[in-house]
């Protein structure tokens, strides 16, 4: 049997795109119900993004695994109706929606408190629900600029990029996770009733989940004047750690900036003369000294394939690794130990289902990734079933309704 630590917990998801969906994914792989409610033949709109065939993306699919879909339309008051009658039976409410939407359709907090005095609310915004720029709307890549990240990310010499996946929307979904399962569980400590509605909803702003991942930058502008800079594949004060190029045209990453670890690594690179430098005996030494560092380990590195340099550098227990794509990532062992890719037959648009390897759930419990019950479904797959088996309403009714 499969641990499933938030098994009985029922989550109403009402958001769009990745942040909140990222939040309802993390409460239903460890065994959430989770309901996500879309519009009417649209959807979620992430439905469409990357689309390479079929009618829903492989990144819907991935981002709303472990969920049930419904349709209904929140601008109604019949879609009101439903969810307020969902609220009844629900432990937890998700929203992604710019502040004050919820409040505009008469789904405020205080209204859905007076619903379900225990229920768990947790938004998702821009820059929060309350300042001067709560109402700004704003997606991740503002919140990543806005947040510090954007100016640390790519080459000192060009103007800032973007890393390649939705960083800042998974950040605050996770932080959502976070912050709806501590809810959950000051609930079930102080008891059914006793929380105050301000302790139950959780607000999380894209550009403060950015600012909480960014360590130093803002401490060590106050306290010593500096403003971090882009440094390319480096990080800032740390080295040698960096990217090397390798005979076979790929590059590898190696972390050699331990004190110890750089007395083994200039050994493995033939380098004696480096390990022995006074200049380089700690890590504000070697940081001066970077751009002859990695010179000097790239003269190493190009002179081995990557598998070959890789075996040298992990015998002498210096941390180093692939740059994977992800063919690699599919045929790596340790993942593939862990259950980390789990196969779905899923429609691509083909003729036939084909078999789809989808990433597994984060953090392990029991040494191997929990099973993935279902990858993301399809619109409103689930709403005749929400609506009769948990609402009690009958198929008569729901037909009545005209909602698929």
């Amino acid at each position: 049997m499969s641990i499933r630590p938030l098994d009985g917990v029922r989550v109403l998801e009402l958001g769009n795109y990745i942040a909140a969906p990222t939040a309802g994914r993390i409460l239903g792989d460890f065994g959430a119900e989770v309901i996500k409610v879309e519009r009417p033949e649209v959807g979620d709109e992430l439905r469409n993004w990357r689309l390479y065939g079929g009618d829903t993306s492989m990144l819907f699919r991935t981002v709303n695994r472990n969920k049930k879909s419904i349709t209904l339309d929140l601008r109604t008051d019949q879609g009101r109706e439903i969810v307020l009658d969902l609220i009844r039976h629900s432990d937890v409410l998700l929203e992604n929606f710019r502040p004050g939407m919820l409040e505009k359709w008469g789904l405020g907090p205080e209204v859905l408190d007076a619903v379900n005095p225990d229920l768990v609310i947790t938004r998702i915004s821009a820059y929060g629900q309350t300042g001067p720029l709560a109402e700004r709307p704003g997606f991740a890549a503002v919140a990543e600029a806005v947040g510090g990240l954007r100016e640390l990310v790519g080459d000192p010499d060009r103007p800032p990029v973007r890393v390649g996946v939705s960083i800042g929307d998974s950040i605050a979904g996770i932080y959502a996770a976070f912050g709806t399962v501590m809810a959950l569980f000051r609930r079930e400590r102080v008891g059914a009733g006793s929380v105050a509605l301000s302790e139950r909803v959780i607000d999380v702003a894209l550009n403060e989940a950015i600012l909480s991942v960014m360590e130093s930058l803002v401490p060590d502008y106050l306290a010593y004047g500096i403003n971090r800079e882009r440094v390319g594949g480096r990080m800032e004060g740390i080295a040698p750690s960096n990217a090397y190029p390798c005979a076979d045209g790929v590059s590898i990453i190696i972390g050699g900036n331990g004190d110890a670890i750089f007395q083994r690594y200039m050994a493995v690179i033939e380098r004696p003369d480096l390990a022995a430098d006074p200049e380089l005996q700690d890590n504000a030494g070697r940081w001066r000294h970077r751009e002859r560092l990695d010179a000097s380990i790239a003269e190493w590195t190009i002179r081995h394939t990557r598998d070959e340099a890789l075996t040298i550098l992990e015998g002498a227990a210096i941390p180093c690794g692939p740059i994977y794509t992800a063919a690699d990532i599919v045929a790596d062992e340790q993942y593939l130990a862990r259950d980390m890719i789990q196969p779905f037959a899923v429609d691509v648009g083909e003729p036939e289902p084909k078999t789809v390897g989808f990433p597994g759930i984060v953090p392990v419990i029991g040494g191997k990734s929990l099973p993935i019950r279902n990858v993301g479904p399809d619109l409103g797959e689930h709403t005749r079933e929400v609506l009769t088996e948990l609402l009690g309403r009958s198929a008569a009714e729901v037909d009545a309704m005209g909602i698929s």
